[in-house]
């Protein structure tokens, strides 16, 4: 029998009952939208994560103050503990393999400005911050070392706190720089907005205010002793590990102590992040793809059901067949064929499908989705399996039938 011939009379099977096939392909098409729409949305919230430990900063190692605990939660980090000093900064500042240091104090405050108020997140830190953790100035200038040693009140704005206080310049609103903002209590002169990096969350750069360490640490902070962080910019990213277990070498002889599971500090290597993220987020699109598989399967149970039914309504037909000389093969062939045509017509549109979803959910949800050619292959590599397994017994069941007995068949 001709491949032609199979397929020809293989749509005139699936086409001879329009409602019933249209039914069976939309469980294949829903399974294969979940795999391609789910698995877009957790490709897209991988590559999210990278471009946002990414624009962090190059070549990063961060310290952080608190001990240690397990599964390598820290407590006391970011602010709540008082085991890092400037001095701390100081001496990591001497390390061959560091090319940048910026110390930082972090804290939220109310910002008020004439136009507008804001709770957000204020950085004191030092001229090197910039470079440190790449970042680049829309309007105006970051502050520089000079303004940090004279403990000048001045500030840069992140690009949606300026939007939030001051409005977009291209809509009627003032533009921020040159203006005066007040942070608890104490008046600062903007100086500088920042581009925009994007992210997730409440702390984000976007979300935040920057303004020379020592005048942080005098009118916010109210201590000029500790840090809540320090970032630390490697001279290559070769480096980065060594440089890692330099500082904590450096901090664990500075804070006099011998068991490095003691230690009131964490280093925190980028790199070491990057990949924890990216394969905890690979695990997270793999189990999205896996829920999704579900669906797809119970698609195939309804082909499976789909092809049973018509094995029995075609009995006769299959009796007159065998008994005109086709073939075990022939017969099977035949119904094989049918089951994959509907996976193949399931798979094709639920491609289609799912990528139309993808872009709904980003446009809608505001969620960052990214289909890959990986994962468009393997939706519709599953949906070929799918007609494979699922069909194979009903084209068994048709092709052991017995002529005699089916041409006595009502």
């Amino acid at each position: 029998m001709k491949i032609g011939d199979v397929i020809e009379e293989a749509l005139i099977a699936v086409s001879a009952n329009k409602i019933r096939t249209a039914l069976t392909v939309l469980g294949i098409v829903i399974g294969i939208a979940s795999v391609v729409a789910l698995t877009a949305i957790g490709q897209g919230s991988q590559a999210t994560i990278t471009a946002s430990i990414e624009a962090a900063g190059s070549n990063l190692v961060t310290v952080v103050p608190g001990a240690a605990r397990n599964a390598g939660i820290v407590r006391g980090a970011f602010g709540g503990a008082r085991t890092l000093k400037v001095t701390d900064a100081e001496a990591i500042a001497q390390l061959p393999l560091a090319e940048a240091v910026a110390p930082q104090v972090t804290g939220r405050y109310q910002v008020v400005a004439a136009s507008g108020n804001a709770n957000v997140q204020v950085i004191a830190t030092t001229a090197s911050y910039q470079q440190v953790r790449n970042v680049d100035i829309a309007s105006g200038t970051f502050f520089s070392d000079q303004q940090g040693e004279d403990a000048s009140r001045v500030a840069v704005l992140g690009s949606q706190v300026a939007l939030d206080l001051f409005g977009d310049p291209a809509e009627g609103g003032t533009d921020p720089v040159g203006q005066t903002i007040r942070i608890k209590s104490s008046k600062f002169t903007v100086i500088g907005v920042a581009a925009s990096k994007g992210g997730m969350g409440a702390d984000t750069a976007d979300n935040s205010i920057y303004v020379p360490l020592k005048t942080g640490q005098k009118l916010l902070a109210g201590q000029t002793t500790y840090l809540s962080q320090v970032s630390v910019q490697a001279v290559d990213a070769d480096s980065m590990s060594d440089l890692q277990a330099d500082i904590t070498a450096l901090l664990l002889d500075r804070h006099n102590i011998s068991d490095p599971d003691s230690a009131d500090f964490r280093v925190i290597n980028q790199a070491d992040l990057a990949s924890t993220m990216t394969s905890t987020s690979r695990t997270l699109t793999l189990l999205l793809a896996a829920i999704a598989g579900i669906s797809l399967v119970v698609g195939g149970i309804g082909i499976m059901n789909m092809m049973l039914t018509t094995v029995t309504e075609r009995t006769r037909e299959i009796g007159l067949r065998k008994a005109v000389g086709a073939r075990r093969r022939d017969v099977s062939i035949q119904f094989l064929v049918e089951a994959m045509l509907l996976t193949f017509a399931g798979g094709i549109i639920g491609v289609v499908f799912g990528w139309l979803v993808s872009l709904g959910i980003e446009r809608w949800a505001g969620l960052d989705s990214v289909i890959t050619v990986q994962w468009v292959v393997i939706a519709f590599g599953l949906s070929a399996l799918v007609g494979i397994v699922f069909g194979f017994y009903p084209a068994r069941r048709a092709a052991s039938l017995s002529p005699i007995e089916a041409l006595r068949y009502e």
